[in-house]
């Protein structure tokens, strides 16, 4: 058997794990809802979204605020004790529009670098597979 990067033994746990039916977690679900709702005018102030993943502490939060003179801004942190990075000042619409943009482009970046985990632990297996003649 040939020497292997470490890195791709911990993206093959780490995709087994995301990958295992047993594994997924209720609160994914909630955190994938990605569409605004349209049924009715949106309040700006206080509307805010996570993203994606399955480890609290490290998962986005873009939460919209609004100042005294009107202004809108969107405070985006990770985890509950980050400081966060502010953007704005902005409309309640745009205020809006920037979260949903955001939780959709993290949801985006989340499932490609699953699918790259996941790649990676088959093209690891496999490695094993063809160097031993047996699966491990």
């Amino acid at each position: 058997m040939t020497q292997s990067d470490p890195t791709d033994h911990a993206l093959a746990t780490i995709a087994s794990i995301l990958d295992h039916p047993g594994s997924h977690r209720e609160p994914e679900k909630a955190v994938a809802e990605e569409k605004p709702d349209t049924s009715g005018r949106v309040e700006a102030e206080g509307y805010s979204k996570f993203g994606p993943g399955p480890i609290e502490t490290i998962r986005f939060k873009w939460t919209v605020r609004r100042e005294d003179d009107g202004h809108y801004f969107v405070d985006e942190t990770i985890g509950e004790d980050s400081r966060p990075v502010t953007n704005g000042p902005m409309s309640a619409d745009a205020a809006i529009r920037f979260v949903d943009d955001q939780a959709a482009e993290a949801r985006q970046r989340f499932e490609a670098l699953r699918n790259e985990m996941a790649g990676r632990a088959a093209a690891v297996n496999m490695n094993m597979i063809r160097n031993d003649g047996d699966e491990i």
